[in-house]
């Protein structure tokens, strides 16, 4: 049976591939990432380039452990920060005729908060909802004693 370390290591790994795959896409081929991102965003091409930066710092940190809890607060922090982009992005696939449906664009963002969760856990920024965090542990439950 493996084990739940073995289990979080290989989640650590899937996504810090991920995060290096768009973050060199980012850089490489940002035409398709500057098209998506909010007309209010005064920069789209630095901005899209600054995000391709900041997931290939994301993916490096979840590797090095001294910064993978550092990286999964700002990978999650980062997957909240794009969120409007990615909204932008089905508004605009849904009217555009693209052939990217609802189909492709629900699920993308309804699974963005389990990526935030993703980073977290795959970090060791948390453990919910497998194992109540340290800093849980020490606070006292609330008894109606005390209230």
């Amino acid at each position: 049976m493996t084990s739940r370390p073995d289990i979080r290591t290989a989640a650590r790994i899937v996504l810090s591939a991920v995060f290096l795959g768009a973050g060199v896409l980012h850089l490489m081929v940002p035409g398709p990432f500057v098209r998506i991102t909010p007309q209010w965003v005064s920069d789209p091409a630095l901005v899209v380039a600054l995000t391709g930066l900041a997931e290939l710092l994301g993916a490096a940190g979840l590797i090095i452990p001294r910064l993978r809890v550092f990286a999964g607060w700002a990978l999650a922090l980062y997957c909240v920060g794009v969120y409007p982009a990615n909204i932008q992005h089905a508004m605009d696939g849904l009217n555009s005729g693209t052939g990217l449906v609802w189909a492709y664009h629900g699920p993308r963002l309804l699974f963005q908060p389990v990526i935030i969760w993703w980073c977290l856990w795959a970090s060791t920024a948390i453990d919910w909802p497998f194992k109540r965090s340290q800093a849980a542990a020490r606070v006292p439950p609330i008894s109606m004693e005390r209230i």
